[in-house]
């Protein structure tokens, strides 16, 4: 039987109301997530978000509202509109994995942090780690590629932080990355979905390689302060 699919049309909600609800800071009908974890915040029932964006803004001056077009404060400057694919994977994948893929642990956050602040440095804040799992793989003791999950709910988990360092692109450890963290997803009786930008054309193929479906856009919309 297909799960229902309703948590996804609002993920940042309904992970701050569920699984990260220790990770929010609540505004009501608007919440975010506390600026060390992620630099997110959504919103329902059409809500006025113009208050509680002038608060978060307290804690944070570059933050995203993931959804409809939020309702900016007076004197700030207009949100700016990107837009993302939503995609999901419904079955296990069966790509053979060749690499040895490690559990991340504390003793590999600073490996993590600075591949992060090469390759993927906008949306991992200090803490973003903490809210899934994540996988790496090691040559000659350095970390060279990752994959971890972030928004999480009662039925999905989002697949997330997806990075290859430079001079390993191209070898196949994306591929399996994804391949692992999905399947592990799968364990825990979750279903895998992700993020990506609708220009980023080469990680959207690869998705639809590994048999990721697009299951709807997304809006995100930047505010800087």
């Amino acid at each position: 039987m297909k799960i229902n699919e309703v948590e996804l049309d609002n993920p940042v909600w309904n992970a701050l109301t569920d699984t990260h609800i220790k990770e929010c800071i609540d505004y009501g009908n608007v919440k975010f997530y506390h600026p060390h974890f992620a630099p997110f915040g959504a919103f329902i029932n059409d809500s006025d978000t113009s208050n509680a964006i002038k608060e978060y803004s307290k804690l944070t001056k570059d933050f995203f509202i993931v959804g409809n077009k939020p309702k900016m404060p007076k004197d700030f400057k207009a949100a700016v509109r990107y837009v993302g694919y939503q995609m999901i994977i419904y079955e296990p994948l069966q790509i053979p994995i060749n690499q040895e893929i490690v559990k991340l642990n504390k003793s590999h956050y600073e490996q993590l942090i600075d591949l992060v602040k090469l390759v993927y440095p906008h949306f991992f804040k200090a803490k973003t780690n903490e809210l899934g799992t994540y996988y790496g793989i090691f040559k000659n003791g350095k970390l060279i590629a990752v994959t971890g999950e972030r928004f999480q709910s009662k039925n999905f988990i989002e697949i997330s932080a997806v990075i290859t360092h430079p001079d390993h692109v191209g070898k196949g450890y994306a591929k399996q990355l994804i391949t692992h963290t999905s399947n592990e997803i799968f364990k825990k009786n979750k279903t895998p979905y992700l993020h990506v930008d609708v220009n980023n054309l080469g990680p959207i193929a690869l998705y639809k390689k590994l048999g990721f479906k697009i299951r709807r856009e997304m809006e995100y919309w930047r505010i800087s302060c």
